[in-house]
C-alpha cells in the first residue's frame, strides 16, 4: 500500500491533534490545514456551517493534506477522501490535563490561536468553554473513532491509547513522502 497522502487526525479537545498534525506534516512533507483557521473568524465568530463545508470540500479536493479535526456539518466530506485516520483515543484524564495546561498557558501568554483569536478568562469560564466541551464531547469522540475503526467501508483507522504508542508509530514512519 502506498503511503497515505490525505490524513485526518482526530480526537477530543486537548488530545494533541494539532501538535500531531504539525509533526506529521513536517515528517511526511504533507500540507497541514489547521481546521480552526477554517471555522473561526476574528472575535470568535463561527463561520456558518455551509461555508465551513465549502472550505473543507476545497481542501479535500486536493491530492495531499492533513486535517486536525472533523466536525458534524462536514465530517462526511473528510472521511470520504481520507486515506488514513489517526485517532488519539487517550484516557479522559490525560487529555483533560493537557487541555488545562494548554489553556492556562494560552491565558498567561495571550497566544494568538487562529485568525487573531485568543482564549480569555471569560471564555474559559463560560458555558461554551472548551473545558466544558471536552467533558461533554469525550464519550462521543471516543465512540466515533472506535466505530470508524470497525467500519470496513471507511478509511483505515489507527487508534493510539497512549502517547508512547503514538511515539513508537511515529518513529517507524518514513521521513517524507514522494511528491
Amino acid at each position: 500500500m502506498a503511503a497515505p497522502a490525505r490524513i485526518l487526525v482526530y480526537g477530543v479537545y486537548g488530545a494533541g491533534k494539532s501538535t500531531l498534525a504539525a509533526r506529521l506534516a513536517e515528517r511526511l512533507g504533507l500540507p497541514w490545514v489547521p481546521v480552526d483557521d477554517l471555522l473561526w473568524r476574528p472575535g470568535w465568530v463561527e463561520v456558518p456551517v455551509a461555508e465551513q463545508r465549502s472550505r473543507i470540500e476545497a481542501v479535500c479536493r486536493r491530492d495531499r493534506w492533513i486535517l486536525d479535526g472533523a466536525y458534524h456539518g462536514w465530517r462526511d466530506v473528510v472521511l470520504a477522501r481520507a486515506e488514513l485516520v489517526v485517532g488519539l483515543d487517550y484516557p479522559r484524564g490525560l487529555s483533560f490535563r493537557r487541555l488545562l495546561r494548554r489553556t492556562a498557558g494560552r491565558l498567561a501568554s495571550g497566544e494568538v490561536i487562529c485568525n487573531g483569536n485568543r482564549e480569555s478568562l471569560r471564555s474559559v469560564l463560560s458555558r461554551d468553554s472548551i473545558l466544558v466541551w471536552h467533558v461533554s464531547a469525550f464519550g462521543r469522540a471516543r465512540r466515533r473513532m472506535r466505530t470508524w475503526q470497525a467500519d470496513p467501508g471507511g478509511p483505515p483507522v489507527l487508534l493510539f491509547r497512549t502517547p508512547a504508542e503514538l511515539d513508537r508509530w511515529l518513529a517507524d514512519l518514513p521521513s517524507s513522502l514522494p511528491h
